[in-house]
């Protein structure tokens, strides 16, 4: 009963797809780190070269 119970592998599944998880999650967070700063310049970029408008005068 007790090499049975040694043997037994249905808690490894879980294990294993935790661990691609926490894998997963690191990637995206380095992701993150690494592109964030240069995601948000391009977007100040593109922002800086639209004209301006005020709420008051709206387009027509």
């Amino acid at each position: 009963m007790l090499m049975n119970w040694l043997r037994d592998e249905e808690g490894q599944a879980m294990v294993e797809y935790g661990l691609i998880i926490a894998l997963i999650a690191i990637v995206v967070i380095a992701a993150l780190l690494i592109l964030g700063p240069r995601v948000a310049q391009l977007f100040n970029d593109a922002a800086s070269e639209l004209p301006e408008t005020s709420a008051a005068n709206p387009v027509e």
